[in-house]
């Protein structure tokens, strides 16, 4: 007797092959049998006829590390038929926390109301597993919250005392069972970083067989020779490289796509291991202080802060905005002020959705001038949506071969404390767009390669064992959903919609959304490298 039967749909199942139609016979939080199945053997049965059945979307890449103890039901990332996200992106992780890293999770934790009671992996896990998740967790200890752990934010090599520390926090991390390092080399203190100081952390994520990712230092002007110190470091260290959120921004690096792609094939020629992630939409999003040169974030919060009220600072701030550094490239240079639109301004919630140049216009002031005083105003809580990439260069990653999909964005929700701001669509809409858009309406990808890119390739990617295919012995995440209505809803104006076509989503067996509702089932695991 199964516990639960998924009857008579087209099953993709993950690796690329077509469809095929069949029965899933479920116990417990296994797949026990794919085939035909007797309607009489099962407790439940799920009726898919007509729909696809495939196995639960893996998220390689986001943000929820904090808003999961918000809001455990993953309400945005369930409804997109997500089973699994990775976190710990991007440099920045819920752990370790120590020194610095600790006022950079209160930073974070009081927007989210959320008590600190954790500074290890192992006890953050601890956490989630207490309260319980809808999804499964697999995460990455981030290079900036290790940095800031070790030496704050202090814009100079590491001695070699505080390199030590630093590798004996990743080591242990790995113990813990996180998946491999992430780096934001584009972001404070990752930025602060040499490249030797991350070859030598990844060869202590290599020992346990994870994996380097990284927000590469510059998406810009010095877009190539970011990806080549990625490689290099994939080489030097002996690590798989994941290139994040891969993408050219600004106008004048659209194309350069090509060359990267082309570099990602030479290098996996030479037997080192790169691939890398991306989402569908024209737009990123990051803190309105991105904009800022390295040097302004040196030190602490307070210091910035002190810095954006100063006459002579903001002068020398402004300068190099609009002129740039050695290896560094303001993005407001690579892009005009009217592409960066407010995301999240909870001071002044009026300016949510509108672009720093309209503001501007409405203040009077430049719009410099009018991103120090927000940042000023706001306590540098504030982020913004950037339109900087180039349509036809993110068909080129979503179709390459080794591109898979990441949404960049947060488990939220149409309720609560999670429903504020104007966030990027990506949150809601991610998986049902590469699907509903480039699937069926572009017909850029093919449905199976589409569903790899989303299951048996992030899978393999992590080394997570039996998730990511439908087969016989593996995990019971899996989605159903009518290839002919999924697709997402969210829009830049109002992001907070959920996606159509979404019937069913299992996970570890367990029925979490079912015709479309979800059910507050918390059948999620948080998955370590050592044990999965």
């Amino acid at each position: 007797m199964f516990d639960l039967v998924v009857k008579s749909g087209y099953v993709i199942d993950g690796t690329g092959n077509p469809w095929f139609k069949a029965d899933i016979g479920i116990k417990q939080d296994k797949i026990v049998k794919i085939g035909y199945i007797e309607s009489v053997n099962a407790k439940k049965i799920i009726d898919a006829s007509g729909l696809m059945v495939s196995p639960g979307f893996i998220d390689i890449h986001s943000h929820s590390d904090f808003v999961l103890l918000v809001n455990p039901r993953a309400e945005s990332k369930v409804r997109q038929g997500v089973t699994t996200e990775v976190i710990g992106n991007c440099g920045f992780s819920a752990a370790p926390l120590m020194g610095a890293a600790i006022d950079m999770a209160k930073e974070i934790s009081q927007q989210y109301e959320l008590e600190i009671d954790w500074s290890s992996f192992k006890e953050f896990f601890n956490r989630l597993k207490k309260q319980g998740v809808a999804i499964n967790i697999a995460t990455l200890v981030g290079h900036g919250t290790v940095r800031a752990a070790a030496m704050g934010f202090s814009d100079r090599p590491p001695t070699p005392k505080e390199m030590e520390m630093m590798k004996v926090l990743v080591d242990q991390a790995m113990q813990d069972g996180v998946f491999g390092l992430s780096s934001g080399l584009f972001y404070t203190p990752g930025s602060y970083a040499q490249t030797e100081e991350i070859v030598e952390l990844s060869r202590v994520v290599a020992k346990y067989g994870g994996i380097y990712s990284s927000h590469i230092r510059n998406e810009g002007d010095y877009l190539i020779d970011a990806e080549k110190e990625a490689i290099e470091i994939g080489s030097r260290a002996s690590v798989s490289v994941q290139i994040s959120h891969h993408k050219a921004c600004g106008q004048s690096n659209w194309g350069k796509v090509k060359e990267t792609l082309m570099m990602i094939d030479k290098a996996r020629s030479e037997g080192i291991d790169v691939m890398c992630d991306i989402y569908p939409y024209i737009a990123s999003s990051t803190g309105l202080d991105a904009l800022l040169p390295p040097w302004a974030h040196e030190g602490s919060h307070e210091k910035l802060l002190e810095k954006l009220k100063d006459p002579k600072t903001r002068e020398l701030l402004k300068k190099d905005m609009q002129e740039g550094l050695s290896n560094w490239e303001s993005m407001a240079k690579q892009s005009s002020w009217d592409k960066f639109v407010i995301a999240r301004c909870k001071k002044h919630e009026d300016f949510e959705g509108k672009n720093l140049l309209e503001i501007s216009k409405s203040r009077n002031i430049d719009p410099s001038d009018l991103v120090f005083d927000l940042l000023a105003e706001e306590e540098d809580h504030i982020s913004i949506i950037a339109f900087e990439i180039n349509e036809d260069d993110m068909h080129l990653v979503l179709s390459h071969p080794t591109s898979m999909i990441g949404s960049d964005g947060y488990a939220l929700a149409t309720y609560g404390m999670l429903s504020e701001s104007k966030p990027h669509p990506r949150s809601y809409g991610t998986f049902p767009r590469v699907i509903g858009k480039y699937v069926r309406e572009k017909k850029l990808l093919t449905i199976q390669d589409a569903i790899r890119k989303m299951t048996s390739l992030p899978a393999q990617r992590l080394g997570l064992k039996n998730r990511g295919i439908l087969r016989e012995g593996c995990y019971a995440d899996i989605v159903i959903f009518d290839k002919k209505k999924i697709i997402d809803k969210a829009t830049f104006d109002n992001p907070h919609q959920y996606p159509d076509g979404i019937e069913y989503v299992l996970v570890n067996g367990q029925i979490t959304l079912e015709k479309g509702k979800h059910r507050g089932t918390l059948a999620g695991k948080v998955l370590c490298h050592t044990t999965n």
